[in-house]
């Protein structure tokens, strides 16, 4: 049993993408925005807190106490509003690696993230209530997972948009056509949110795709297809919320593309100053998705520095909250390679564990 795919989807325009939100705060099409003034102070809240969680991973990382990570710096307006643009304890989110913004919003704790690079495996684990599935390290692996999840939801007749986020270069593996191809064919409710954040580890947007936006591609698929200023936390919460909305109404999948762009390394394995120009960085150092939403509610008196004070007080206290638990959380055994993967254990999961445990072979 299929769904009937939507006869009609908007083209895509491949020229300017959507901005809602100059780069000095103002803004130029109000009508289009979505998130009131509580609203856009969720969502800065959020990508702060984000923003500040990156500083303390990385000094710890240096430290040899996390993991090698990737930070969402600089495109934090990208994840963070299209994320808040779903029904939290309804939809879905089904993460790459730099998304944590969005699945902490969605109820996936910050201890556990801490925990997931301290390699214990209890940070794998996902509660009940949040509607997050795991991160996933192996490139565009999770694009499938993502339709699949928002057919089968659809199938037992749920309610539910799933949202998916990726980089440009997971755009180039076949999961991502063969899942976008599906999408199109089942109508499934399902968003694929693309960052092209201007780098594949080290190879350039350019060497990606000759097409003029990867958004172009989505008329192929017959699915409807949009590009947004990723940096602009506004516009990014209103096309993505119009794509829900489409979703929700049987109008089948989006193909959104946020252009914004990477500030920090691919992950703390890597140099960009091997290969990313100096001038580059600083261009876009200029259009920083926090900064830029802070101009916007100080134009309107809804932000100045006490309450910017207080906000970095809260985050201070919530990463140290967090870093608390991940702490005296027990080290991890080798029986726990086995959670976190099936609901129950199935008859062959069982007897692997007995056997490691020292029971029946």
């Amino acid at each position: 049993m299929t769904s009937e795919a939507p006869s009609e989807v908007p083209h895509v325009t491949s020229g300017t993408p959507l901005r809602l939100m100059g780069d000095d705060g103002g803004s130029p099409d109000p009508q289009r925005i979505r998130l009131d003034e509580d609203g856009q102070l969720a969502v800065l809240r959020q990508m702060m807190l984000s923003r500040a969680v990156d500083q303390r991973a990385v000094s710890l990382q240096r430290q040899g106490r996390f993991g090698t990570l990737s930070t969402v710096t600089g495109q934090e307006a990208s994840v963070t509003a299209s994320a808040m643009a779903l029904e939290r304890g309804r939809d879905w989110l089904v993460p790459q690696y730099r998304e944590l913004p969005g699945m902490m919003y969605h109820g996936y704790p910050l201890e556990h993230f801490f925990l997931y690079f301290m390699g214990n495996m209890a940070g794998a684990g996902v509660p009940d209530e949040a509607r997050v599935l795991p991160i996933q390290i192996a490139l565009a692996a999770q694009i499938p997972h993502a339709v699949g999840l928002a057919w089968g939801r659809q199938l037992q007749g749920h309610d539910e948009v799933v949202i998916v986020y990726f980089g440009d270069g997971a755009s180039s593996e076949g999961d991502f056509h063969e899942a976008c191809n599906l999408a199109g064919i089942l109508g499934a409710p399902v968003i694929f949110f693309l960052q092209d954040n201007g780098w594949a580890i080290s190879t350039p947007r350019r060497m990606q795709s000759a097409a003029a936006s990867f958004a172009d591609r989505a008329p192929g698929y017959g699915i409807a297809g949009a590009v947004v200023d990723g940096n602009d936390a506004l516009a990014v919460h209103a096309v993505t919320a119009e794509a829900v909305d489409r979703a929700r109404a049987g109008d089948g999948p989006t193909l959104i593309e946020s252009k914004t762009y990477r500030l920090g390394p691919h992950n703390t394995a890597d140099d960009p100053t091997r290969y990313v120009d100096d001038a580059e960085r600083e261009e876009w150092e200029a259009r920083d998705p926090i900064a830029r939403l802070q101009r916007h509610l100080a134009a309107s008196g809804a932000w100045d520095d006490d309450l910017a004070a207080e906000v970095e007080r809260d985050n201070e206290a919530e990463i140290e909250r967090a870093l608390g638990v991940a702490f005296e959380t027990p080290s991890p055994t080798v029986d726990q390679i086995f959670d976190h993967v099936y609901a129950a254990d199935s008859v062959r999961l069982a007897r692997q564990r007995a056997s490691l445990s020292g029971g029946d072979r």
